[in-house]
């Protein structure tokens, strides 16, 4: 049974909550994201919504709620950049009306449980299969494509030939394209 919090106790709960999650939750976000900033700030976003919700709601299982803010976070950071990455992975062995078919679904303005299902998969195995790739193959990847830097930018910052980091990024488009190609067939066949 879960007892409405005193303003006090609230302002304890969340203390507390920061403390025993804080540092962890900052680990699993940094692991997602290009910078240190980055991560801070989506971490920021996640206590401010925690300090917003304790306040009007009860959350039962705090841990599986703010690491499911810290996700939502993070995909909305990156689904800019969705399009394009959606174009990149499927092109091979898709045509184009079926990928138009999960654009509309995953770019849909309406929030059904459907399409946050669908969402959160799709983000949830394109960081499963880059966690599979070979550190230099998902760096690039992620900061090309999510974080939108050029290969200049990438050149620059990590001292590699731009032929080099094009490789890279093309060996891990092909290594989501075939891991991502059997979730794509569910979600367009049904």
């Amino acid at each position: 049974m879960i007892t409405a919090l005193m303003p006090e106790d609230k302002n304890s709960h969340i203390i507390h909550t920061i403390k025993a999650y804080g540092k962890s939750l900052l680990g699993f976000i940094r692991r997602r994201v290009k910078s240190d900033a980055d991560a801070e700030d989506i971490l920021q976003d996640v206590w401010y919504q925690f300090s917003s919700v304790i306040n009007s709601e009860p959350i039962e299982q705090t841990s599986a709620w703010l690491y499911r803010v810290a996700r939502n976070k993070i995909t909305d950071k990156h689904k800019k950049k969705t399009e394009t990455l959606l174009d990149d992975m499927l092109a091979a062995d898709t045509d184009e009306d079926d990928t138009a078919d999960l654009k509309d679904l995953l770019f849909t303005e309406t929030s059904t449980p459907e399409t946050e299902y669908v969402r959160n998969l799709f983000w949830d195995q394109l960081f499963i299969a880059l966690d599979e790739l070979p550190c230099e193959q998902k760096d690039v990847f992620v900061w090309h494509e999510l974080d939108d830097l050029s290969f200049q930018e990438i050149a620059d910052l990590t001292g590699e030939k731009m032929q080099t980091l094009v490789s890279r990024k093309r060996y891990a488009v092909l290594h989501l394209r075939k891991r991502l190609q059997q979730l794509y067939k569910e979600i367009t066949e049904y």
